[in-house]
Formats: structure tokens, sequence, C-alpha cells
């Protein structure tokens, strides 16, 4: 026991960075070996790879928790050796569920997989983390799939016959819908109530923003709002999760913790979102605008020609997706790391990766502007993007209310290395 404890001390003082960018560095390093195994743009998109990056994360979690024993399975994998090495345990796992998914990259995979091996000097705790990592990569592998159960109904444009539609398909395949969720019962368990009614006071004011705030030539949207339509359109979390990730007296496990749970609740929120999406089918902004005389409602305008800011997104308006995962990312850190962090909020671009990281002083205040920003893109209606922050907040509490739980004080098993 005392050298249980012991060791345990020494670990708090000796493997704090290093070890704590192994989570942080290993999931950078995932999604390089997914966009390097990106099929051709007009290969037909298959689920095959899809939980690929959650289930990466969450064998490195099992892994980690199975040797510091501080949280509850997800998996329901059992504790093991904790003088297993943790850093051999965690890119084990992830390096064996990144293997199955991309075997085309092995070499690439193999090769830095020794690198972090090497790095760990004791083969005895090196083999122990090794057969722990193995045994979560399984566990992960088998979770996060297609379930069978589910019904995938091909989408079906809709025309009067012999109405010509465009005839491109949405970006949402019909198994969009039909993974087994992480956290949600259902891919529907959070599907909104329907938009406002066409002939409401509400439509025509959400319309009439998007209409002067979201074309491509607005006279009432500033350069830096312009920015902000543009800057948004691909998240880069990376920094933000990288900030709380490196603050001092973080644990490894809580680094993995941190990681599963926003790939889960973004594969969560995602599914929640195709779901609406598809079930109410709405119109964009373009269509609605460009068809305003046909609406009913007399305080909306008709505009032919309007074109938005950013390109439209080829499926359908309800709920907005960026404000759904804004919502759920945002109520994840919110509880990791407070809404306030001392740091700021940092979040960079893809869409402009040229550009610099912008920090903003809150969470709340991130999930207001990546909303704001769709409407400023022309894309979405506000009323979609209040549904969707909700939506997403709802989706992060319960995953942080039903699954990784700390562990009451007296089922906490420390790790000794």
């Amino acid at each position: 026991m005392r050298r249980l404890s012991l060791l345990a001390s020494v670990a708090a003082l000796v493997a704090g960075p290093a070890q704590a960018d192994t989570i942080c560095e290993w999931m950078d390093f995932a999604q390089k070996i997914e966009s390097a195994s990106s099929p051709p743009p007009d290969a037909p998109p298959t689920p095959d790879h899809r939980p690929a990056q959650s289930q990466a994360a969450l064998a490195m979690f099992e892994a980690l928790n199975a040797i510091d024993r501080r949280y509850s399975s997800y998996l329901g994998m059992a504790p093991g050796d904790a003088f297993a090495s943790q850093q051999a345990a965690a890119v084990t796992a992830a390096y064996q569920v990144l293997l199955t998914h991309y075997p085309a990259q092995k070499s690439q995979l193999e090769s830095s997989y020794a690198l972090a091996m090497d790095q760990v000097a004791d083969p005895k705790a090196r083999e122990s983390g090794r057969q722990i990592g193995m045994q979560a990569a399984a566990l992960a592998l088998k979770a996060g799939l297609i379930d069978p159960s589910v019904a995938q109904t091909p989408y079906r444009p809709f025309a009067k016959p012999g109405t010509w539609v465009p005839t491109a398909l949405p970006v949402f395949e019909p198994f969009a819908v039909a993974f087994k969720p992480w956290f949600m019962a259902r891919a529907d368990s959070f599907r909104p109530g329907p938009p406002p009614a066409m002939s409401s006071a509400r439509y025509a004011r959400d319309v009439g923003e998007v209409q002067r705030l979201g074309s491509t030539n607005s006279k009432e949207r500033t350069a830096h709002q312009t920015l902000m339509a543009r800057y948004r359109i691909t998240p880069d979390m990376m920094p933000a999760l990288r900030m709380q990730a490196d603050q001092k007296g973080r644990r490894l496990v809580e680094n993995a913790r941190l990681f599963a749970l926003y790939s889960m609740v973004a594969d969560d929120a995602g599914m929640a979102m195709a779901d609406a999406k598809l079930h109410y089918n709405y119109w964009r902004p373009i269509t609605a605008i460009r068809n305003a005389a046909d609406d009913g409602n007399p305080k909306t305008m008709s505009d032919p020609s309007w074109v938005p800011l950013i390109r439209t997104p080829n499926h359908p308006e309800y709920p907005c997706g960026h404000c759904l995962y804004a919502g759920a990312t945002g109520e994840l850190m919110k509880a990791v790391e407070g809404n306030q962090p001392a740091w700021g909020v940092r979040v960079a671009s893809r869409s402009i990766p040229s550009a610099a990281i912008q920090v903003l002083p809150s969470w709340d205040k991130w999930v207001e502007e990546v909303s704001f920003s769709r409407t400023l893109g022309g894309v979405h209606y506000r009323f979609s993007n209040e549904v969707a922050e909700d939506m997403g907040r709802r989706i992060a509490r319960l995953a942080l209310s039903s699954a990784m739980k700390p562990l009451p004080p007296a089922e906490v098993r420390p790790a000794a290395d």
C-alpha cells in the first residue's frame, strides 16, 4: 500500500505535460489519418468510418480509466493493472482503433505507434499497458455501430408529377440516423416541434432578418460580421480542448474523458440534427425569399434574385446544425472548465486556416456568435438557431448525467505510475 501511494505521489509531480499531451496528440493524429483516408469527392458515402474518432477517444478513456480508476466505465471495462504504463495503454487503444478503420494508413500508424511506445522505458509496464489498450480498443470497436433494427429510408425529392426539381440528393444518407446513439435513446429523442407557421409574425421577422443581413450584397452587415460568417463555417476546437487539457494538475484520464465526451456528444448531436432536418424538410432562406410571394404572409417580401453570402449547404434548413453542435459543445465545456475560463474561449477556423485564433470571453458568447454567423451567412433563420442551441445543450446534459460519471471517493483507485 505504501509503495502504491508513494508512486502515485511521484506520478502527480512528474507525469504532467508530456503525458497530458498524449490524448491531444493522438486525437490530432487521428484527424490527420482520417483526412489522408478521405475518399474522392464523387465517391458514394458509406457509414464504415463514421464512429472512428469517437471510438478512438473512447478506447483511450477506457484504457486509462482501467489503470487510473476515477470514472464509471462506459463499456463495462474492469479495472486493470495499476502499475501499467498509461501512455502505452492510451496509444495502443487509439492505434488499434485507427488501424482497424484505416488499414491503408498502416505504415504511418505503425511508425507513429513505435515512436510512442519507445518512450516507455519499463518493459513490464509497457506490456501491461499494451494489453489494456488492446482490450479497450476491442470493446470500443463494437460500440456506436449501425443499429440493424432501424429502417434506412432513402430520401425522396418532393415534386408535382412532371415538374423538374434539383437532382442532387442531400448529404445525409439513410444511414445518418441509423447508428446506435451514444447517449440518446433514439435519433428522434430530441426532435423539436415544427418551425413557426409561415403566416406568423415570427416567421416574417426572421425571414426579413436573414434577407437583410445574409445577402451577398447586404448593406447592413459589417465587415467584421462578414468575416465571422466565413470564419465560423468550419470550427477548429483543438485550441480550446488543448488549453483545458494542459491545465496544471489534470490527470491523463481526465483529458481522455473530455475528448471521449466531446466526440460522442458531437455524434449524437449530428444524429439529432439529421433526424429533424429530414423529418421537416424545411426550405432554406434562398428558397423562401425567392418565393415569398407564395408563402401567404403579407409581411414577407419576395426577391427573385436574392443570393446568400455563403454557399447554402445541401440539406434542409431546420434545425441549424452548426448551432446544435455549438450548443452541445458549449454546454460540455462549461461543465468541464466553467463558462468563463481564465484563458478565454479559443476556437480556430478551418474555413479560413490562415486566420489567427479568435478568443471570446465565455462559452455562452461563442455559442451566440456561432448561431448568429449562420444568419449573417444567409443560410439559417433565427428561430432555427435558437431551437438547435437548446437541443445541443440538452444532449450534452444527458451525456454528463448518464455516463463516465465521477466515482464515489471510496471507489477511486489511483494509478501507480
